[in-house]
């Protein structure tokens, strides 16, 4: 993540570890077999009026399913997924059959949103979950993380590719599933867009783009939070993910009021580093003035590999990533759910 790990860099020095093997199988193959959340799962559809969220939505995301997508967009087929590369395209390919087997649509004419990246040809995925309130649906949430990384790293045990699980194919599963799961449960009354950025590695190219794309448009956008580096968990926290800018809304308190417990909470290294403004969420606020912020489990201390060639899915924490993402389906809901815009920036 270049906000992040823009962050990173200025931050942190990383430290270096051991290659392992990753499964390379083919995008189509994988995409085909790769059919979201646990299908099996019984969802309850009872909904909590008084948090606008799914009373159950626990445990409908799977690890078996996050390990599915993290595996092919880090493994060395894809060669590090740097943007104007074969191997993006090839991610780009297998998020794109994610999106059509759930049914999300594209949100413009085509998913692939495409821009100018200092020369090379980038493109965003972009998709849509149409709202299901007549009135509400006009607005949107929307739901981002980058899903480039940086090619190849400073070689190791003859490895050069930099193979980015945490760095962001961690947050890219996530949208994934959000996206599928909103498809196929519909529990949101505004429209949600999930899109996954490219050259967040360039200097957040492709997220200032869609923002500039869009405020063009007549899109209503209420709130965005991005996604990054969910890889592993944070130790001695009493929340799951921290926010960046926690202080200059009241996102975190909205959310985990709709969620019924502690999911988002405040880093110090986050503001102390100014993280609010090197993640692919800041565009969404300069552009929109609106709420736009980014969670995440990287806490300079729980990761040694940022940048590295051994960011590689062997060293996923699963069971975690999974967690993640079946705590932020009661918040996003509440988000998508409320009467009102409840979440508010304070500046």
């Amino acid at each position: 993540m270049r906000k992040y790990l823009v962050v990173l860099s200025a931050c942190t020095m990383m430290a270096c570890g051991s290659h392992s093997d990753v499964r390379e199988v083919d995008a189509a193959a994988a995409a085909d077999t790769s059919k979201g959340y646990n299908q099996n799962t019984t969802i309850s559809a009872n909904i909590n009026t008084s948090s606008n969220s799914l009373t159950t939505a626990k445990e409908v995301v799977s690890p078996d399913a996050i390990k599915m997508h993290v595996e092919y967009l880090a493994s060395d087929l894809l060669k590090g997924r740097n943007t104007g590369s074969a191997g993006i395209d090839e991610a780009a390919t297998y998020i794109i059959k994610q999106f059509q087997d759930a049914g999300v649509k594209p949100y413009f004419s085509s998913y692939r949103d495409k821009f100018d990246a200092k020369g090379v040809s980038g493109f965003n995925v972009v998709g849509m979950v149409e709202g299901t309130d007549p009135d509400l649906k006009t607005e949107y949430v929307v739901i981002g993380a980058h899903y480039d990384h940086i090619g190849s790293a400073k070689v190791v045990n003859g490895d050069s590719i930099a193979n980015g699980a945490n760095d962001n194919a961690s947050g890219t599963s996530a949208v994934i599933e959000l996206a599928k799961y909103f498809a196929e449960t519909k529990t949101n009354k505004r429209s949600i867009i999930f899109a996954l950025f490219a050259a967040e590695e360039m200097g957040l190219l492709g997220s200032a783009h869609l923002a500039k794309r869009l405020k063009t448009t007549s899109i209503n956008p209420y709130v965005m939070f991005n996604i990054e580096m969910i890889g592993v968990p944070m130790t001695d926290k009493d929340y799951t993910v921290y926010l960046t800018g926690f202080e200059n809304s009241n996102m975190a308190e909205k959310f985990n009021g709709y969620s019924g417990s502690k999911v988002m909470g405040f880093l110090p290294q986050a503001k102390q580093y100014n993280l609010f403004k090197r993640s692919d969420n800041y565009a969404f606020y300069e552009e929109f003035k609106i709420p736009a912020q980014t969670v995440s489990t990287f806490d300079f201390t729980n990761f040694d590999f940022y940048h590295h060639v051994d960011d590689e899915a062997t060293v996923m924490d699963f069971n975690h990533i999974a967690n993640v993402v079946n705590q932020l389906i009661p918040g996003v809901e509440g988000m998508t759910n409320s009467k009102s815009h409840e979440i508010i920036w304070n500046e």
